[in-house]
């Protein structure tokens, strides 16, 4: 039931991030979800040692770790937007 809930919030957490960095006509339904969980995933390897808490794939469904989840899903879109342009050859 679990992975179940992170596939739900992690795709509403992705398409959310997808929005605010404007890339959301780009993007499926797959890949917000994938956004949305590899960017919790990224938000437990750096912002989490900063600030403390949890993320959804940690089982936290907190207001914090919603918070830092969908952080992590914007450094992620960052990154790839980076890597799309050309900036980082």
């Amino acid at each position: 039931m679990n992975l179940i809930l992170i596939i739900i919030v992690g795709g509403i957490l992705g398409w959310l991030a997808s929005m605010v960095m404007r890339t959301d006509a780009q993007q499926g339904i797959f890949l917000n979800i994938v956004v949305g969980v590899v960017g919790a995933l990224v938000a437990g390897f750096l912002i989490n040692p900063l600030i403390g808490g949890g993320t959804i794939t940690q089982g936290d469904f907190s207001i914090s770790a919603l918070i830092v989840s969908f952080l992590g899903a914007l450094v992620l879109l960052a990154i790839v937007n980076l890597f799309r342009r050309g900036a980082v050859r």
